[in-house]
């Protein structure tokens, strides 16, 4: 039945946001969630590869190679990283997710060849000992970080800030501050956790060169270093990652995900992915250092027709977080009831910081843990990211390259005007790029 003529929705004050002001008005606390930016903001979809037909030669799938594999830290790093697929896991700590999770992680990224990454607070023995290859975040915290598991990592990345909330420290709620989650990270149990905004012990690039160079001598100068960003300034603070020493640059944009945040930092602080790819490989071009200084974009990945528009712009390779965590079963129909028990639906529950998650993912209850199947979960992990491989392969391909790294921004078009702008590649039909 429609409504009454007079009964017309404000756009300002939608129902949401009248629900909005209500619970602010109701609770007096700003509202926390996990996940990352529901708004709708332009993404990889707003680009199109020109396929090869008369200008260009494609490559049989069938018959001839197109290779992945990708080296992260050869620059200054004794031993750099090397990965069979430009694919890796995003950092996620053990505290957020449970201990089955992260072994889960670990298990499916080894299965392909590819790395994981610790996250805040602490390596855990699940994820190093399933982790192939095992990078290890040194965050403003400082949570369960010690020299030894410095070592033991197969690269380290300084984190300056991640893509839901530049500028921002992370939150751990006190339900998910469990007996052995306070022991690594040597806090209380059951009290709300709030990491620092900024590292303690520098206070601009020039103090990073001089930690950056601390930890080097720490790991014998055999592990890469990489500094990661929340997408904010892009361009400036990849190119003073890059004078800081920094082996491999990560860009997280804001469509990358989170345990748990201030919604308000989540829809409107950051810049997208699409828009901040292009900043970053100007600075590494400018600076002359463009694929020996690796870059890594991450922030809402979620296929292959995504990486490879990352690789074709300048990327050395993605990280994804948030799709990682949907293969291992996060949001799965299957438990639609429990989710609809919490408030909730399969697919849209976002209270990653609840520590409530019938899927046994982004919890430290023990009896929801236990739903996780660490083998099984690894395995769907590892099916996905192969059907990821596969698609940028098949991609790569049809623009007739025989590497994904061969893929370039001229065989990318835009179907908006603020897509070809923040890509720099034409808008589709005409020569034309934004700006230029």
């Amino acid at each position: 039945m429609s409504r009454p003529w007079h009964l017309r929705e404000s756009y300002t004050f939608d129902r949401q946001v009248i629900s909005e002001i209500r619970r602010a008005a109701n609770t007096g606390t700003y509202r926390i969630r996990g996940w990352g930016a529901k708004r709708q903001l332009p993404t990889f979809d707003d680009l199109v590869f020109l396929g090869a037909s008369m200008s260009r030669y494609p490559l049989e799938g069938y018959r001839e190679a197109c290779d992945t594999n990708v080296v992260l830290g050869s620059r200054n790093a004794r031993i750099p990283i090397e990965i069979d697929i430009p694919i890796t896991i995003a950092g996620m700590s053990f505290g957020s997710l449970s201990a089955n999770a992260k072994e889960a992680l670990g298990r499916g990224a080894s299965a392909v060849g590819t790395s994981t990454t610790t996250g805040d607070g602490g390596m855990t023995q699940e994820e190093r000992g399933h982790s192939s290859k095992l990078v290890y975040q040194y965050l403003p915290s400082r949570y369960g970080m010690n020299p030894d598991d410095l070592r033991r990592a197969d690269a380290i990345e300084v984190v300056v800030g991640q893509g839901a909330k530049p500028g921002g420290g992370g939150i751990l709620m006190g339900q998910k501050i469990s007996p052995r989650v306070a022991e690594m990270r040597d806090l209380p149990e059951g009290i709300d956790q709030r990491s620092a905004a900024r590292h303690p012990d520098w206070t601009g690039p020039d103090d990073l060169l001089i930690k950056i160079l601390e930890l080097r001598e720490i790991t014998d100068w055999e592990k890469p270093i990489y500094v990661k960003v929340g997408a904010a300034r892009p361009y400036y603070d990849t190119a003073l990652a890059v004078k800081a020493g920094a082996d491999v640059v990560v860009v997280d944009g804001m469509q990358g995900g989170t345990a748990a945040t201030q919604d308000v930092f989540i829809e409107h602080v950051g810049i997208p992915t699409l828009a901040a790819v292009g900043e970053s490989v100007r600075a590494l071009k400018e600076l002359g250092v463009h694929r020996q200084v690796q870059l890594i974009i991450a922030g809402g990945i979620r296929s292959g027709a995504d990486v490879a528009k990352a690789l074709a712009l300048g990327a050395d390779a993605v990280s994804i977080g948030t799709a990682a965590l949907i293969a291992l079963g996060d949001n799965d129909p299957a438990l639609d009831a429990e989710y609809r028990a919490l408030g909730s639906e399969a697919g849209y529950w976002d209270d990653f910081q609840a520590g409530t998650d019938p899927a046994g993912i982004t919890t430290q209850n023990p009896e929801l843990a236990v739903h996780l199947d660490p083998v099984k979960a690894g395995r769907r992990l590892a099916n996905y990211l192969k059907v990821l491989t596969l698609e940028t392969q098949t991609l790569a391909r049809a623009c007739g390259k025989s590497h994904v790294h061969n893929l370039e921004p001229e065989d990318l078009a835009a179907l908006s005007v603020e897509a070809a702008a923040m890509a720099g590649v034409p808008l589709a039909g005409t020569t034309w790029v934004p700006g230029r």
